[in-house]
């Protein structure tokens, strides 16, 4: 319970740190970088313009992406044809995105036992394509009625304790992701997933950074990669302003000190778009991982 307090006054002296204007240093508990850090660009199936898996992983390909994020909605289904399509590719499954029913915080036993089993599932196709893990979150706002604090943290760690125990046994992870207020009451900070990866303290757990959710939640994004620390599993991009194509939004599109904080924990996962577009998929992709790479080498 202290080495917990201790933890929590740590992120607390990160936001205010970063409120201040004060440049961070890295003050939280994180495993010092295994390697130089790399930006491995993955895109979820609907960012490339193409008719065909075929022709979008072409795309793909032509740019130097290297991860593809299949969604996890009838994926045992989906497996032969992924596994045939990236045959003799450069491009390897990323992450699988959600796909499951029910909701882990719910307050109705049987939504929650939906929930574990669909998890299952898509963490088993996950595993046979290879998957770094599956994107899992807690409770969405619209998912009611929902288990309260303290109760709704307590049934999570015994679901996720034993999911990530599943998932190591697949060499695979369960990722669990932090969303904004807009969309979730629950898990908002990345700090607050890292503490539950701590608390689980297994290979089967990891924790996602979305710079869409930190942009309205987060006082730094720097500060709040180097909370995750080694728990960062997998990064999540989009635009700041309207969840568009990376660029898209202007001069608030810059992602040069989260890409620091990710440089800082020797950060080797992938980064992946999770955005939609309001212009012409041919001009606004590449234009966005061209933003990102000039931005990766500037942090």
């Amino acid at each position: 319970m202290d080495s917990r307090r201790n933890f929590i006054k740590k992120v607390v002296a990160v936001g205010t740190l970063a409120s201040a204007g004060v440049s961070l240093p890295s003050i939280l508990p994180a495993a010092p970088p295994k390697g130089k850090a790399s930006l491995n660009l993955s895109f979820q199936e609907g960012i490339a313009p193409g008719n065909s898996l075929n022709e979008k992983l072409d795309y793909m390909e032509n740019l130097g992406i290297v991860g593809l994020e299949p969604g996890g909605g009838n994926l045992a289904k989906r497996v032969n044809e992924i596994q045939q399509a990236l045959k003799g590719r450069n491009i390897k499954v990323s992450a699988i995105c959600a796909g499951f029913s029910g909701w882990l915080i719910a307050e109705d036993p049987e939504k929650r036992k939906q929930c574990m089993e669909s998890t299952r599932e898509i963490l088993t196709a996950g595993s046979e394509l290879g998957s770094v893990g599956m994107i899992l979150v807690p409770g969405f706002n619209g998912q009611q009625p929902s288990l309260q604090m303290p109760k709704a943290r307590e049934i999570l760690l015994e679901q996720l304790a034993e999911l990530a125990e599943f998932a190591k046994k697949h060499n695979t992870a369960v990722i669990l992701e932090p969303l904004n207020r807009g969309e979730a009451w629950f898990l908002r900070l990345l700090a607050d997933a890292a503490a539950m990866c701590r608390e689980i303290n297994s290979p089967g757990l990891t924790c996602l950074g979305d710079f869409w959710h930190m942009t309205h939640e987060e006082t730094s994004d720097r500060g709040a990669f180097i909370s995750a620390g080694k728990y960062l599993g997998y990064v999540h991009m989009a635009s700041r302003k309207r969840r568009s194509m990376p660029g898209e939004d202007g001069e608030a599109d810059n992602y040069i000190d989260g890409f620091k904080g990710l440089k800082e924990i020797g950060y080797q996962g992938y980064v992946s778009f999770e955005c939609g577009t309001k212009g012409k998929r041919e001009e606004t992709v590449p234009a966005a991982v061209k933003l990102l790479r000039e931005q990766w080498k500037k942090a």
